[in-house]
Formats: structure tokens, sequence, C-alpha cells
């Protein structure tokens, strides 16, 4: 069983939340066992029944834990059962430190959105949107580079919004405030890749073009960037 401790905080909900779901996501608590009683984990955590309960709901729509009506609550494997709504659990440890592994995952997933993304905006783009991107372009030649985040940014936005893609939308808005957390680190791994100007410009050129394998071409030489720099981080760590 774990060593809950009594809750302290004003936010009981949120702290009886943080316990369990640590103890689920470090392993203490496996996939398949069962939380103790209602009865029992009130009184560990030295709350009401209503703030254990708005923690248990939390937990279940995070995909954690399978509330059964009558039985106990059993936790959920959430390789399985969660959505990408737990990533900011998984970015932050209980210490505070971040787990590079995580952020290396968030940087594979952001290139291959992004290349796909590029080769949906070179078949649905229009010439407004090839219009902004050259715009844009211009952004990158800053000599000391000061711009080149925001420019970046812009140029995302744009590609991803002529993909035509929601999904992709919502993804590239979520990546980023999980990027906010680990800004320093993420700042580091994309200097490399914001500075091959001539690899954004050969994407908007494939885009223009309307070949969307070459804007996928492009965009993945231009992404792979951060992701070597983020795989020099774990020497040895593509057979991971």
């Amino acid at each position: 069983m774990a060593d809950f401790t009594v809750v302290r905080r004003t936010a009981l909900s949120d702290a009886v939340f943080d316990q369990i779901a640590n103890r689920i996501l470090d392993g203490t608590l496996p996939a398949g066992s069962s939380l103790p009683p209602e009865r029992s984990l009130t009184e560990t955590f030295g709350v009401n029944r209503q703030a254990l309960r708005e923690a248990l709901q939390r937990l279940s729509q995070l995909g954690l834990v399978e509330i059964r009506h009558g039985e106990s609550t059993r936790v959920r494997d959430f390789r399985t059962s969660a959505g990408l709504d737990l990533v900011p659990h998984l970015l932050q440890r209980t210490d505070g430190t971040i787990d590079l592994l995580v952020v290396r995952a968030m940087t594979e997933m952001r290139s291959a959105v992004g290349a796909d993304a590029a080769a949906l905006c070179a078949a649905r783009a229009g010439e407004a949107e090839v219009r902004a991107l050259r715009d844009v372009l211009s952004e990158f030649s800053d000599p000391d580079g000061e711009s080149r985040p925001t420019a970046d940014i812009r140029f995302w936005d744009l590609v991803v919004d002529g993909s035509g893609n929601i999904c992709y939308r919502l993804a590239l808005n979520g990546m980023r405030a999980l990027y906010r957390r680990a800004e320093p680190l993420v700042r580091n791994v994309l200097a490399t890749e914001r500075s091959a100007v001539h690899l954004y410009g050969e994407v908007v050129e494939a885009i223009s073009d309307h070949d969307p394998e070459r804007a996928r071409s492009r965009a993945a030489l231009l992404l792979e960037h951060g992701a070597a720099v983020m795989n020099a981080l774990f020497p040895g760590s593509e057979n991971r």
C-alpha cells in the first residue's frame, strides 16, 4: 500500500489528486491494483468525501483509474488508457525536475507532425498562405538571430493552419504549452534548427510549388536539427 500523507494544502482535491497520480505514474500503485475504500482514503488524507471524489473523478478523466460503482476503484494502465493531456504530469517529476525522455518524445512527435503538416499545406494552401509564409522568411534574416524564435512560431502556425488539420493545430498548441515548462532546454535544442534559414525557405518553395513530398522531406530535414540535439543528450538512445 502506498504511503500517503495527510493533506494540508488549501486545494484539498488537488492535493489528493497529486498524491494518487504521482504514485500511479511512478509505479507505486501498479496497473490492475485497487485503491482502498473511500472511507479509508478520506481518513488517510484527512479530507472530506467530496474532495476525495473530485480527485478520483479527475484521475478517471485522465485515464489513470476506473471508477466502478459498488466496487473498488481500479488503477488503469495509462499507456493504453490515457491521452496527451497526461503529458504535463509525466513531464515534471515530483521533485520538480524535467524528465528529458518526455521532452525527447515531444520533439519526436513535433518532427512527425510538422513534416506531415508541411505536406498537407503544400497540397491545400492557397496564394494568401504562401504569401504569408514568404513574408515570415524575411524575419529570419536578423543577423543576431533574436527574431528567429518568434519567426519560427509564426512559420509553424502558418504551415499547420495551412494543412487544414484541426487535430494538428490542437496538438501544436498542446506541445507549445508543454515546451514552456522546459523553456531553457527547448530553446537550446531549437537554436541550431532556427539557424538553418535556408531550410525554411526550401519548405516554403515546396509549398509554393504544391509539391507535398518535397515539402515533407524539407520539413523533416529542418526538424531533424532539433531531434538530433535531443538524441545527443541520450547516447545510445536510438536503441531504447
